[in-house]
């Protein structure tokens, strides 16, 4: 079920409302009357796949321009 509730009561109770998507339930927000987007949890099959993690080859991680120029 879709609940229903406004922008300003969103941003002001965010972690409130992150702990009931992550629950499984799903809200639309409204601004003054206006349906603006939707939120619900990510389902497993939108995950991301982690490729590699870096900090497993190089303690702390490796540089991002490291990585790039070599690319």
């Amino acid at each position: 079920m879709e609940n229903i509730i406004n922008l300003k009561n969103l941003r002001e109770n965010m972690s409130d409302y992150a702990k009931k998507i992550a629950q499984g339930q799903t809200f639309i927000v409204f601004k003054q009357s206006k349906p603006l987007f939707k939120i619900s949890p990510v389902d497993e099959e939108s995950r991301w796949e982690e490729v590699i993690d870096f900090t497993k080859i190089k303690k702390g991680g490796v540089d991002i321009d490291e990585v790039l120029s070599r690319l």
